[in-house]
């Protein structure tokens, strides 16, 4: 499988984002180098489509895929796009503080930790709907390593588009999030304008 190795703090840097947003608490205070470049209209397209692509741990083809999938529902293509990218397993676990970072929550999932349904599923992209109950599996929550996570993401905001028993390890889809629930950082619309060429 394609691994990116390049280190979170500099692929922060060269696109713009703040390492909160993938669940880093470190701080990185140099300047990338392009800083002050004029950048092209395409340029601009493509940090978006890289921005939303690290942030949710996709490659170019599944991304690819889930635009087309964007596409081909009803609304606008970006906001599906972003509601696609926001329901995958791993990104909920994320959410729901099961993990401190997407990768990890990553890492989780494939290990089997996590029940969906009161079934396992070790798939990171599978795509949770409304109404589906996702909780850590009762031998992996007696594992030290959920009482550490759960101490650093203590204090981190749950989206309303979910409900979250902490204590049990265990959420509950509300709905599908809007645009307006989704707090990334990433025009969609950029995304579309690239892709639609």
């Amino acid at each position: 499988m394609a691994v990116n190795r390049t280190p979170v703090l500099k692929r922060c840097r060269a696109l713009g984002i703040e390492p909160a947003v993938l669940g880093y608490d470190k701080k990185s205070n140099r300047q990338p180098h392009n800083a002050g470049r004029k950048v092209s209209e395409y340029g601009l397209q493509l940090r978006e489509k890289q921005k939303a692509k690290f942030i949710y741990g996709v490659l170019e083809k599944p991304f690819r895929n889930y635009y087309d999938k964007a596409d081909m529902m009803k609304g606008m293509t970006g906001e599906n796009l972003m509601a696609l990218l926001e329901t995958r397993l791993d990104n909920v676990v994320f959410r729901m503080g099961f993990a401190r970072t997407r990768r990890e929550a990553r890492q989780v999932v494939d290990h089997k930790h996590v029940l969906v349904n009161g079934k396992k599923v070790n798939i990171p992209s599978y795509a949770v709907k409304a109404g589906d109950v996702i909780e850590i599996s009762e031998k992996a929550k007696e594992m030290n390593r959920y009482k550490a996570i759960l101490e650093v993401t203590a204090g981190r905001l749950t989206p309303d588009w979910m409900d979250v028993d902490v204590e049990g390890l265990k959420g509950t889809i509300k709905n599908i999030p809007t645009r307006e629930q989704i707090d990334v950082p990433v025009n969609e619309m950029l995304i579309v304008e690239l892709y639609s060429k």
